[in-house]
């Protein structure tokens, strides 16, 4: 009989456990579009359709479309039970989220967060 996928894991030397692990993580966090968002969420198009308070068909409409405004994306993905953040990374720059339309701020990384903390603690 053959191994199963975690012995094969299990027998490989620590540092190729470490690349597949780092690797299952990347994908992991990838996702191939909304559906599979959702399916991840583990919501059903039903229950997407009667957060937005829209049809089941509609919700397959908008897994489809290839092009949609970002407050139909923000409400899809508030639907699944999720939180949708725009970050834009521009050559030389520091990463900028935007929030809403009109709304830049900043992105403060951890360490820059934690060290103005101690900076206001001084």
């Amino acid at each position: 009989m053959g191994r199963s996928l975690d012995e094969l894991i299990t027998s490989l030397p620590p540092e190729d456990r470490e690349r597949v692990d780092a690797r299952y993580t990347e994908l992991v966090q990838e996702v191939e579009g909304l559906r599979a968002l959702r399916q991840i969420a583990g919501k059903a198009q039903a229950d997407v359709a009667a957060a937005l308070k829209i049809k089941q068909p509609s919700v397959s409409k908008i897994e489809n479309q290839a092009d949609m405004h970002l407050s139909t994306l923000r409400s899809y993905v508030e639907a699944v039970g999720g939180e949708l953040e725009l970050t834009v990374r521009l050559p030389k720059q520091p990463a900028v989220r935007i929030h809403a339309l009109g709304d830049v701020t900043p992105v403060i990384s951890p360490r820059k967060a934690s060290l103005a903390k101690a900076g206001d603690r001084e």
